[in-house]
């Protein structure tokens, strides 16, 4: 099916992001800054509207594993990296970071901040460790060891902050927003091994992704992490996925060099070929100008709207 015939989506802007994979992407909250990471061991921060490099941050050792602006300073925002470190950065002064975080004994995978309390942050390894951090301080609150396997990503709840999803292996681990304690038994029905996860933008829904399949999870009144929706990959190799900033019941796929938006209501999907030449690696949107950015690993960035 021709995507064009039942919804206006497509590529706005693609840049070179890095002369190496590229692992990562985040939007600040205000829809001005994209945020680039990967194999090259740099950050990199865009003018999300021209996709125009503008500074790079480049105090890390080893590759980039997440980056993440805090949603409430939109100036602010954060990197990991298998150099084991979690390093806090302005935005306007990218010379040095403002923090730098260890106590990690294993590869950082993911990180987040806290929806609500601006200097929490959260972060994984990959030997299942979750660790919370106070920004302001650079020590760790908690430390809690999820899995025996690699906690691949992590991302709260947004809003309410009451969750805090942990992707480890083929399940959910779903963790106390504030304790980082678990609060219910893991979602399970996964097949292979989770690659990515993702929250709609009022925190009722959770999205997780195999490469076979994705899943649907509500966590709304009464529905404490159920499951609701499976869409099966068909071949295609999903491995990352957001929600449509515009369009909440619409989740957009990332997959090995194509796009699957998904219309969870009608349980209908359309696939966009040739989005990348290779996998989508990660995927992040904006509300508030309505792009979606895509990272790759054939090293570019584009922006779809």
């Amino acid at each position: 099916m021709d995507s064009s015939q039942v919804f206006s989506f497509g590529e706005v802007a693609k840049a070179t992001a890095s002369g190496s994979k590229v692992t990562c992407c985040d939007i600040s909250s205000d829809g001005k800054l994209l945020a680039t990471g990967g194999h090259d061991k740099k950050a990199v921060l865009w003018s999300a509207e021209h996709l125009q490099p503008k500074s790079s941050l480049e105090e890390h050792s080893m590759l980039i594993t997440d980056v993440r602006f805090s949603p409430s300073m939109p100036r602010i925002l954060a990197t990991s990296s298998f150099d084991r470190t979690l390093r806090v950065w302005d935005a306007d002064d990218t010379e040095y970071s403002l923090r730098t975080f260890t106590g990690h004994q294993a590869p950082i995978m993911s990180l987040d901040f806290h929806p609500n309390k601006q200097d929490v942050i959260c972060s994984c390894d990959s030997d299942g460790q979750v660790h919370s951090w106070r920004a302001n301080y650079a020590n760790c609150l908690t430390c809690v060891k999820v899995s025996r396997g690699v906690a691949v990503q992590l991302r709260f709840q947004p809003l309410k902050g009451k969750y805090l999803a942990t992707a480890s292996e083929k399940a959910v681990f779903i963790l106390d927003g504030e304790t980082q304690m678990a609060s219910r038994s893991p979602l399970q029905g996964h097949s292979k091994t989770i690659q990515s996860v993702c929250w709609d933008s009022s925190g009722d829904y959770l999205a997780s992704v195999s490469e076979d399949s994705v899943r649907i999870w509500s966590f709304t009144s009464g529905h404490d992490g159920e499951f609701v929706h499976e869409l099966n990959s068909r071949g295609k190799m999903f491995h990352s996925c957001v929600f449509h900033p515009t369009c909440p019941s619409l989740l957009v796929i990332g997959c090995y060099k194509s796009l699957e938006l998904w219309d969870i209501r009608e349980n209908e999907s359309i696939t966009l070929n040739n989005a990348h030449d290779g996998l989508f690696a990660a995927l992040a949107a904006s509300s508030e100008t309505g792009h979606i950015a895509s990272v790759s690993l054939d090293k570019t960035v584009k922006l779809w709207k």
